[in-house]
């Protein structure tokens, strides 16, 4: 028979309700976490009838200042040890990176503790060896935090739409990228100075690339495209283009359209095969993933019998990705103590990658050309020899003085927007474009996400 003990204020409590969590990692998510675990206790407690205990925490340094109050010997920089500790029920993992995270994760699996991680870079490169060993050990590995920060997503893919044949999913999963485009559009800034700005703010590192550059976003799509579809998916992938080369003419150009600029992760079925990609996108200034500002994040889940839904929160942050986080954490609490599993998404499957020459999509495409007669001609020809349709096109400037001619003479900006058309044709047509006299420069080609796409 189970023996009650003394709570705080004279109460009794089960002890098989008290779960022993060992932390490794304590930077903002993990400090984060402890908090939320102390000032939320009872709440915990009342929803899911558990005490989660704090046991032990694995940092590098023991003598960093955490604006923590822990017990005496709480710290350790022993990770190994800590996992190792058998009085320890659950290991969550906030140290980020591949290791020594993927070798303490498999361990703690091994013995058949759950875990719970944020680490979006070791899911998009190692995920399947993780889930298949805590498949192998019938313990829970559960992520929420390892994707958009403290939106729900990764526990509605794989539960409430389990059944649901998912065609597209489709987001904002970089709230740096988003402030920076947000800023460009309103408040007219050009991009380093809207990065600035962002890193001003806390919401940029100081090295940004991994954000501009579409990395972080690629390991988010990576994650989503594999519980999403049920396929193996790492990051290397998903086709990725960044935002650095976006300008305040494109910013405008988008809006005269009735465009909003977007960093956008794609993952899609299409044909048995998955194309899955990030890279700025044109959306219509009446979707809502247009509206997501600042550094919010979004996500678009279109599937065969639910329709559109969508997702909307913070995507980071210590305290919104903690509450991911714990959670998880409560979750995996609760199904070691009644011998239970959350849901799994099962084996993952091997399904081609579609190369991003053989996706198809709309594309904006700028040039710089000559104004005289013939030469819209000409372009549209080229157009046409590779089967890419022309939607509308728009021509701006043209008609200077004589004064204003200089060396290159009159001139005008051609604005395309094509129906849908495949990437390696686009490429094609772009490159016999530039061949042509009339051609003085080839200037943004983005893609666009409207009716047809």
């Amino acid at each position: 028979m189970t023996q009650p003990h003394e709570a705080e204020g004279g109460a009794t409590r089960d002890r098989d309700a008290v779960v022993r969590v060992g932390v490794l990692g304590c930077g903002n998510v993990g400090a984060a976490l402890v908090e939320l675990l102390r000032d939320h206790a009872d709440v915990i407690r009342a929803r899911s009838g558990l005490d989660l205990s704090v046991a032990r925490i694995a940092v590098r340094n023991l003598s960093k200042d955490r604006g923590l109050e822990l017990g005496k010997d709480v710290l350790t920089n022993d990770a190994e040890a800590l996992v190792n500790d058998p009085s320890i029920d659950v290991i969550v993992e906030v140290i980020g990176g591949i290791e020594p995270a993927r070798s303490l994760i498999l361990d703690a699996l091994k013995l058949g503790k759950p875990v719970v991680t944020a680490n979006k870079e070791l899911l998009a490169n190692v995920g399947k060896e993780l889930l298949e060993a805590a498949e192998t050990s019938g313990v829970d590995l559960l992520f929420e935090a390892s994707v958009a920060g403290g939106i729900p997503l990764m526990r509605p893919l794989r539960e409430s739409l389990a059944g649901e044949r998912i065609t597209r999913v489709m987001g904002i999963v970089n709230g740096t990228t988003n402030f920076i485009l947000t800023q460009m559009s309103e408040q007219g800034s050009g991009f380093a100075e809207a990065l600035a700005d962002a890193q001003n703010l806390g919401y940029a590192e100081r090295d940004p690339t991994a954000d501009v550059e579409g990395f972080d976003a690629a390991a988010k799509a990576a994650i989503i495209a594999s519980i999403a579809f049920g396929a193996k998916v790492v990051a290397g992938d998903v086709y990725r283009e960044g935002i650095a080369d976006i300008t305040q003419a494109d910013i405008s150009a988008a809006a005269d359209l009735g465009y909003v600029l977007k960093l956008l992760a794609v993952a899609e079925e299409l044909d048995g095969a998955l194309a899955v990609r990030v890279h700025p996108a044109m959306v219509p200034a009446t979707h809502p993933l247009a509206s997501v500002r600042g550094s919010f994040n979004a996500v678009f889940i279109e599937g065969e019998a639910v329709g559109d839904v969508m997702l909307y929160g913070r995507g980071a942050g210590g305290r919104p990705t903690a509450v991911s986080v714990l959670g998880d954490l409560i979750d995996a609490s609760k199904n070691l103590r009644s011998g239970a599993r959350g849901a799994t998404i099962g084996s993952l499957s091997r399904k081609p990658i579609l190369p991003i020459d053989e996706v198809r999509s709309q594309y904006y495409l700028t040039l710089d050309v000559a104004d005289r007669p013939g030469v819209l001609a000409s372009i549209a020809g080229v157009f046409g020899q590779h089967g890419v349709s022309i939607r509308s096109m728009q021509q701006k400037g043209g008609g200077a003085s004589a004064g204003e001619r200089g060396e290159r003479g009159e001139h005008a900006l051609l604005i395309f927007v094509t129906h849908l058309a495949r990437e390696a044709d686009m490429r094609a047509t772009i490159h016999d474009v530039r061949e042509l006299d009339a051609v003085h420069t080839v200037g943004s080609l983005l893609r666009v996400i409207g009716e047809e796409g």
